[in-house]
């Protein structure tokens, strides 16, 4: 390089340099995920972030007009993210040409109210169905198939088969890393746009499996290698009821679907009927576990994640797909979108799409603790894609973050102040779990130290903390003579986190009184006492404590200030504040 090539890339760099903002902030690295102890964490400008909130119907984020009065509800709300909708046939109304005009002024009115966004890209699925797929898409049936049930000719479902629908699914991609390219270009370093939800609760509906000639002779020949090379290497760890599945016919490495998962039920097997009493979920989807719902897992998996990884070849932000589930009195597939990625086709998902980074419940179910749970198996990151607002989604959230989600939506939450939640139960939850978002982000993957409860009944729960194990059920009714009696309790959740050995914070979601035991589990005095109870907040980052609580021990449910010698053990009155404040900081000791 010559002398005046040198002198011209310095002045260069120089006025480079000198055109960057005085105020401009260093680029933190996109959004990611990163592993921490056993959890997942969402990191975003460098720092673990918990998303709160929730996805906007799809018609209310598709004029600017429309949304310009719901921003200030969204902020009233708490929320720090939210999740409209790109719609194919708006992004590309016309084979080839792009309009993201919309997309841009959603993005700019985010950042405007500090709001963080989780675009939700229906295309090719939305619900099941083709809904929202262009029309040059829809009208042309010969380039772009349809799936075939049962006794019909077609249905309003794109083909997923490998080699059949190929070309929609290339179509999508096309259009879909045309997105993420323009994303990229206006918000590659504000980061306004965090995570992207690739379609939308996909799978067959009216039967368990497309049944058009290329599915049948797809179905008919053997299982790909790439799946049973993955089987095969994760057998140990395989979601219990594929490998239940598995096992029962041999351990099979090579075959068609039905040699290596079996026939299936038989129709007339599968009969309607819901949970029965006391039924786990587990026994009761035994009955209702066709091999057609692991064939289209499959194909399922491969056109998403070829979607998916186009998408991320442009900008590798997290990616998820969500998952409508199976209903108490809806369990077969085909009723619920049959080879969507539910928990017993987890496995199946991860061999065929590796490229999708989170599975994501729509959790509208009563069992919602215990899908929660079957969702983070195998390290699956907690995020709940759709749930309930309200007070239940509240509780739901509270527990959701103690379990270390990276994120809660709650479905139409334009409509949730307006419908749902008159009293901002869910703004109040949000806060907590934003304020204490500091704490959590250092103890989340860290064992005993970050717990979530969840009440849904009259049965206790219980978690370990530290040292601890919690027991926490709802309190007896112990009101004045002539006072109104309470309200019957719902539901209640709790978010703890422990900070020290012997002190802990925890927000609650719940208007009824809730008792807690602690038993220690190390050696030392049996008997574990409560000492200073605060309520408070964190502002910026600092406690600011509230009132100094009164901590009620009882020994029993009908006794007020027993003697010590019955506090064995004690039980503990905690109560969401009536306050501005929303969090409390409890301190424990010992004694004999």
């Amino acid at each position: 390089m010559n002398i005046r090539n040198t002198s011209c890339c310095i002045f260069a760099c120089c006025l480079a340099w000198l055109a960057v903002p005085a105020n401009a902030q260093p680029d933190l690295g996109i959004p990611h995920l990163r592993k921490q102890g056993a959890a997942t964490q969402l990191i975003v400008d460098g720092k673990p972030f918990v998303a709160l909130g929730g996805e906007f119907e799809p018609d209310t984020a598709t004029s600017l007009e429309n949304l310009r009065p719901i921003w200030p509800t969204l902020v009233k709300m708490n929320v720090n993210f939210v999740s409209p909708v790109a719609l194919w046939e708006m992004v590309e109304p016309e084979e080839g040409k792009y309009d993201f005009t919309l997309i841009d002024g959603i993005i700019q009115e985010a950042r405007r109210n500090n709001l963080r966004i989780g675009l939700v890209w229906f295309a090719s699925f939305k619900n099941g169905l083709g809904a929202f797929a262009p029309l040059w898409v829809k009208k042309d049936f010969q380039r772009f198939p349809r799936a075939q049930p049962r006794g019909r000719t077609s249905m309003e479902i794109f083909s997923v088969i490998e080699g059949y629908g190929d070309a929609t699914r290339d179509a999508d991609a096309r259009a879909f890393a045309a997105l993420m390219r323009h994303i990229k270009e206006v918000d590659g370093r504000e980061h306004t746009v965090i995570m992207v939800q690739v379609e939308n609760e996909v799978g067959v509906l009216g039967d368990s499996r497309d049944r058009s000639p290329a599915a049948d002779k797809a179905f008919m020949g053997p299982v790909p290698k790439e799946l049973m090379d993955y089987l095969q290497k994760h057998k140990e760890t395989l979601a219990p009821e594929l490998r239940e599945l598995w096992a029962a016919n041999g351990f099979k490495t090579a075959g068609t679907w039905e040699q290596v998962f079996g026939p299936g039920k038989p129709d007339d097997v599968v009969t309607e009927r819901p949970l029965k009493e006391g039924e786990s979920q587990t026994e009761w989807r035994k009955l209702h576990w066709p091999v057609d719902e692991i064939f289209m897992a499959w194909n399922y998996a491969r056109y998403l994640g070829k979607i998916v990884e186009r998408g991320k070849a442009e900008y590798p932000i997290p990616m998820y797909v969500n998952a409508w589930l199976q209903q108490p009195n809806l369990p077969w597939p085909g009723k619920y979108p049959s080879g969507g990625p539910v928990p017993q086709v987890h496995d199946v998902w991860r061999a065929g799409a590796p490229s999708i980074d989170v599975f994501g419940p729509d959790n509208y179910v009563s069992q919602f603790g215990e899908v929660s749970q079957r969702f983070m198996r195998n390290g699956n990151p907690l995020l709940i894609a759709e749930a309930n607002g309200g007070e239940r989604g509240a509780a739901q959230a509270l527990y959701a973050a103690g379990q270390g989600a990276i994120g809660f939506s709650v479905y139409g939450i334009e409509y949730n102040l307006l419908w749902q939640d008159a009293a901002n139960e869910l703004g109040r939850a949000y806060k907590s779990i934003a304020q204490i978002m500091p704490l959590m982000a250092d103890h989340q993957g860290k064992e005993g130290e970050m717990a979530g409860v969840l009440l849904e009944g009259n049965e206790p729960e219980k978690v370990r903390l530290g040292d601890y194990t919690l027991t926490v059920k709802f309190a007896a009714d112990r009101r004045i003579d002539g006072a109104p009696p309470r309200p019957a309790a719902r539901r209640a959740g709790l978010l703890f986190v422990l900070t020290a050995p012997d002190e802990f914070y925890v927000a609650i979601n719940s208007q009824t009184e809730l008792a807690v035991t602690f038993t220690p589990n190390t050696p030392g005095p049996p008997l574990v006492g409560v000492g200073p109870i605060e309520e408070g907040s964190f502002v910026d980052g600092r406690w600011v404590q509230g009132r100094h609580l009164d901590h009620r021990a009882i020994a029993s449910e009908t006794c007020v200030y027993c003697q010590p010698a019955l506090l064995v053990p004690a039980e503990y009155y905690f109560q969401a504040a009536h306050s501005e404040h929303t969090i409390l900081r409890v301190k424990l000791y010992r004694f004999q």
